[in-house]
């Protein structure tokens, strides 16, 4: 059996080289000698001088940026752990001992932490000699002839637990203090499972950072986690190439981002930018205004993309006119039939609509510099350059490939049904098409009332004029839920780069939502990217999940089911509720009432009709809430949650109101059970359902 220590324990330490008899203490010591270095670490670089180093004010500037970020990063954070694990390899990692001298030993923690000589007091959770802290096993030791865990209760060291890895007689066993780890009560945002991270995710998390991976993952398996994580470690293993080319991570709404915001910094990652789709593509425009699902359906469709390419390329028009340029005493003039072989060959060549805007003058000012040349003359590129600005040549690049504004192109196709038809033939029915057009249509791009859907039409057109710029490395969360659309408005933003595509198909809860992730990295330009399923569920107990898993017959046919390791008895409660509304709501506040009892956060889900009515019934019993987004704290631990913003979120203890509501609340019952399917997973100690309608048939 595994050694598990508690702080009333003195088990000697047989891998102890320090003459200790109390390992705990032993361990206890290194803590407080790893914060000291880790201070005087962080006093080094904030007793940096750098008035000698540095030749001006902006360099100056750069470098100070650079030196408080730094400074930022060795913050050492009271309630965090600064080491989790240790390795004891059998021998010197890369080369091998003298007979009977020890191996080497490494404590594992969230950042690298050297005493005043350099010699590593706690190794980066995320360097190579730290794999085997998740991977080592007893099939395959990976040189580790122990791997100890440590408990924590908040900043304090409390217990260990060991495992021989290379000793026959130790039995197999599941880590209780990992266990801990993950049940641990959840108040604040979310936090890093750097700890606690399987092997199977420690795979995703250090793939290179050439290929795309997209990670299918339902409730509790971890598949956000993974992917900041996998942020992480690739700024470590590909720092200068990502610092010049940008990180991003993208969630599926503010409330979201907010929950996941500390898990980077507490990794001591500063740089990495959050944003929502709709922050990409809400670039000029003001969205005030909302589609109906059908027309946001073909909104959202592939199929728009050929439209607005049609739409922006019929600007181009047949020259009429030869460009004359009138140079000094000299005429020079290239016959409109030159002209249109220039327009020809930059329409074949596909570039985007503004650089080849941008190239036509040159090309006409070329043409008239291998005039001059044949007349005897010797013009250079400065002579080229201002033909190309010539006001005859300028006119002509007007009339014949004139400047195009993305916004108005869009405003066009949703306003004249002409314009709309003649770019949509063969690709949208009538009927796809009356439902693109407004009812009203807008006088100017500002007066426009545009959808969320229409902004994203409009950064694709933005697009085919002028490209769009490519980051190093995008993460995508919840992706299941963008549209075609979508899809091609995050791709173009990791074009050179690569992407982690996190995900689950059954959680989809738009009308738009992909089928396949094939289909969905198609769109998002990155169909040869690696699919990984995670099918080990950490979070949710077991009978929760397999009672949440009886939709997924009827919400996403095929889809493997969610396997629990937590088997959690009493976690789930079913209750039919008698007395209507009013009996509903007050046996909601009486299960709020009761799920406060424990230790953790309480989330109280609901449709988003019956937020109002239990937002008042729990002001009436006297119960503050907070709202999805805000922070829980020890004295706050209540949140009100619609069910259209729970995707993403967890709680450890859950109450769900009225599931035939959520269904309800949804365009199509697929739809709406797909969102009571994300309502009955954000659970990580207990839920209870209540209802006074019958339940939803695939449910009960």
């Amino acid at each position: 059996m595994p050694a598990h220590v508690s702080e009333s324990d003195s088990t000697p330490d047989p891998t102890s080289t320090t003459g200790t008899t109390d390992p705990l203490a032993h361990e206890r010591a290194h803590l407080a000698a790893s914060r000291a270095a880790l201070r005087g670490m962080r006093e080094d670089v904030q007793a940096l001088d750098i008035r000698d180093v540095t030749a001006n004010w902006v360099n100056a500037a750069v470098l100070q940026a650079q030196i408080d970020d730094r400074i930022k990063a060795l913050a050492d954070l009271s309630h965090t752990p600064l080491f989790f694990g240790r390795l004891d390899y059998l021998h010197a990692v890369g080369g091998e001992l003298a007979e009977g001298a020890e191996g080497e030993r490494f404590y594992i923690g969230r950042r690298h932490v050297h005493d005043a000589v350099g010699d590593p007091m706690v190794i980066d959770w995320r360097a190579p000699v730290s794999q085997p802290y998740y991977q080592a096993s007893r099939t395959n030791p990976q040189d580790v002839g122990l791997r100890r865990r440590f408990g924590y209760t908040g900043g304090e060291l409390t217990a260990y637990e060991d495992e021989h890895l290379t000793d026959p007689a130790e039995a197999e066993h599941t880590s209780r203090l990992l266990q801990a780890e993950i049940e641990r009560p959840r108040v604040g945002p979310m936090r890093d499972i750097v700890a606690t991270i399987q092997p199977e995710q420690d795979e995703i998390v250090r793939s290179g950072l050439g290929g795309t991976i997209c990670v299918q993952g339902g409730p509790g398996t971890g598949k956000t986690a993974v992917g900041l994580h996998r942020v992480a470690y690739l700024l470590y293993a590909h720092r200068e190439r990502l610092a010049r080319t940008g990180t991003l991570v993208i969630g599926p709404n503010r409330s979201f981002l907010h929950y996941i915001e500390q898990v980077l910094p507490a990794l001591g990652e500063l740089e990495v930018k959050q944003a929502t789709v709709d922050d990409l593509v809400r670039t000029g425009v003001e969205v005030r205004g909302e589609d109906e699902a059908a027309t946001a359906v073909v909104k959202g469709d592939a199929r728009m993309a050929e439209v607005l390419r049609r739409a922006i390329r019929s600007h181009v028009t047949a020259p009429v006119e030869p460009v004359v340029v009138v140079r000094g005493s000299r005429r020079w003039r290239v016959p409109a039939y030159e002209v249109q072989e220039m327009v020809d060959e930059l329409l074949a060549r596909d570039m985007r609509y503004g650089a080849a805007h941008e190239a036509l003058p040159q090309r006409i000012a070329h043409a008239v510099l291998v005039r001059m040349e044949e007349a005897g003359e010797a013009p250079d590129d400065r002579v080229q350059n201002a033909v190309a600005r010539n006001p005859a040549v300028k006119a002509a690049v007007k009339a014949v490939w004139p400047a195009v504004d993305p916004a108005k192109v869009v405003l066009r196709l949703l306003s004249d049904a002409e314009f709309l038809a003649a770019h949509a033939e063969g690709l949208l029915s009538e009927e796809e098409q009356k439902r693109l057009l407004w009812a009203k249509p807008a006088r100017s791009v500002k007066s426009a009332k545009w959808s969320a859907a229409d902004a994203v039409l409009i950064d694709e057109a933005g697009d085919l004029v002028a490209r769009t710029h490519s980051l190093g490395h995008v993460v995508l969360d919840e992706a299941q839920d963008l549209s075609p659309m979508q899809y091609r408005a995050v791709g173009r933003r990791c074009s050179t780069g690569s992407a982690t595509v996190l995900g689950d198909l059954a959680q989809g809860t738009t009308p738009w939502s992909t089928e396949s992730w094939g289909e969905a990295l198609f769109h998002l330009g990155k169909g040869d990217a690696v699919v990984e399923e995670l099918t080990a569920g950490f979070r949710v107990p077991r009978e929760v999940i397999a009672y949440a898993s009886r939709l997924l017959p009827v919400i996403s046919p095929g889809l493997a089911a969610v396997e629990s390791v937590r088997e959690s008895p009493g976690s789930l409660v079913v209750r039919g509720v008698a007395g209507g509304a009013e009996g509903l709501d007050a046996a909601v506040v009486a299960a709020c009432e009761e799920s406060l009892r424990h230790e953790g956060s309480i989330g109280l889900i609901a449709a988003d009709a019956r937020i109002p009515a239990l937002g008042a019934a729990l002001a009436a019993a006297g119960h503050a809430h907070l709202s999805p987004g805000e922070e829980t704290t020890a004295a706050s631990r209540l949140t009100l949650v619609p069910a259209s913003l729970a995707k993403g979120l967890e709680y450890d203890y859950v109450v769900l109101d009225e599931p035939a509501a959520v269904v309800d609340g949804e365009p199509d019952e697929r739809t709406g059970l797909r969102r009571l399917y994300v309502a009955l997973t954000r659970a990580v100690s207990g839920l209870t359902v209540l209802h006074a309608a019958p339940l939803p048939g695939a449910l009960a």
